[in-house]
């Protein structure tokens, strides 16, 4: 069981070779629509008419290539600073863009708007399986066919940036600035790249109790005993933090997957009346995928910071009081528990490969694209890796933003697919 979550699990690694190793009902997510005379149909319709025209045309609008990264400016979005990006991920498709535009001026328009975008394309879809291939062959049938090939990508990536435009406008709809590209801060003395707010009650507040529960037991698999040491710093690699970033993503959609099964049985009353307090094999797994921020890779993690009397991490591991402590037994673990192998294994997998890639993109918009070299013995060569200093509490903070990632990505996943069939059975 644990192996088979294990090899779903690794579907996505933060080790790129060129840019990354890629190997029931669902709940739509929640549409906010404000004012009726904004949100009116035939507002979003002119909207979106003027969008595909200017498109088609040429003219205004959308023809620049120039991406431009979202910014927040709207009086009720608490962020930290009313010109702080609100997202790393730059979008670049036409649609990408038109749907970064309502963010800035009209977020909880988006999802009206994804419906436009998305019957649009489901017509684009159906128009392009009615033409038939050319009877002719050569160069003629290369030609159409690559034509198809090039627009069936415009899709996708098209499909994509919806996706993320949707995760984006949940997190503002929270109230939860997401964290912005990290880089070395030139103003700050420390060296510290932690400079966000902490954000933890309200990211609380948004997953269930049980499956809060399951959170904190991921965080004290990471942390270890300094789950509750917020001031202290650390130096650690980039390379291996953008790792954790990136399970901790898969994790949460995972966690959201069998969470929604488990509130819909509870609310039926049809869990099972005995559930065994198992040792969670899963999380180990997952620990697993996690430890190499200091020790598959040898790797140091030193505590730099606020407190002289915490000695210094060597290669020993995250947690210097023994892997896996602190995890406690919770219900919606037990229940996770008593699934065969091969219910884990379909819950522990990504379903589409537009989910897989927007992973991945976030990452590395994130944290940026991270130079790896494999020396001759096949090993990871980390001269090269870049350390950065965070607080034990900027840590905590990434990792919650990760894990409420995943589960808003398999919120807005579900809803898409809903409406757009792209989810492969």
């Amino acid at each position: 069981m644990a192996a088979a979550f294990r090899s779903s699990f690794c579907s996505i690694s933060y080790l790129p070779s060129d840019r990354f190793l890629r190997s029931g009902p669902t709940r739509p997510c929640s549409v906010r629509l404000g004012s009726q005379s904004l949100a009116s149909p035939a507002w979003i319709q002119r909207l979106t008419d003027t969008f595909h025209g200017n498109l088609s045309n040429r003219r205004v609008g959308f023809r620049s290539r120039k991406c431009y990264s979202i910014q927040a400016s709207l009086q009720s979005f608490e962020s930290e600073g009313s010109a702080a990006p609100i997202a790393p991920l730059q979008l670049e498709s036409p649609i990408g863009q038109f749907l970064t535009g309502i963010l800035i001026s009209h977020p909880h328009l988006v999802p009206a708007a994804v419906e436009q975008q998305l019957e649009q394309l489901q017509s684009d879809r159906e128009a392009e399986e009615k033409k038939k291939e050319p009877s002719a062959s050569g160069t003629d049938l290369v030609l159409y066919r690559r034509i198809a090939e090039v627009k069936a990508n415009e899709r996708r990536k098209a499909l994509e940036e919806i996706l993320y435009a949707l995760v984006v406008q949940k997190f503002m709809d929270a109230n939860v600035p997401l964290i912005p590209a990290i880089t070395r801060p030139s103003s700050d003395e420390s060296g510290r790249i932690d400079t966000w707010s902490n954000q933890e009650e309200k990211l609380m507040r948004i997953h269930s109790p049980e499956a809060y529960e399951m959170i904190q037991n991921h965080l004290a698999l990471i942390l270890g005993n300094r789950l509750g040491d917020s001031n202290s710093v650390a130096q650690i690699s980039k390379l291996r933090v953008g790792q954790v970033y990136a399970a901790s993503v898969m994790y949460g959609y995972f966690l959201k997957r069998v969470d929604q099964r488990f509130q819909l049985e509870k609310r039926m009353k049809i869990l099972p009346q005995r559930i065994e307090n198992e040792e969670s094999s899963i999380q180990k797994d997952i620990g697993e995928e996690i430890r190499p921020i200091s020790e598959r890779s040898g790797d140091s993690f030193r505590t730099v910071g606020s407190n002289p009397e915490v000695p210094s991490w060597s290669a020993g591991g995250i947690s210097p009081g023994g892997f896996g402590q602190g995890i406690k037994p919770s219900r919606l673990r037990s229940y996770v528990m008593s699934f065969d192998s091969e219910t884990i294994q379909r819950y522990a997998t990504i379903r589409s490969k537009e989910a897989v890639s927007l992973i991945e993109k976030h990452t590395e918009a994130l944290f940026g694209r991270p130079e790896i070299i494999i020396t001759p013995e096949g090993t990871i060569d980390s001269s090269k890796d870049e350390l950065i200093k965070i607080s034990f509490g900027g840590l905590r903070r990434l990792v919650l933003e990760a894990v409420t990632f995943g589960s808003f990505l398999w919120d807005v996943e579900s809803y898409v697919d809903s409406r757009y069939h792209f989810v492969a059975n």
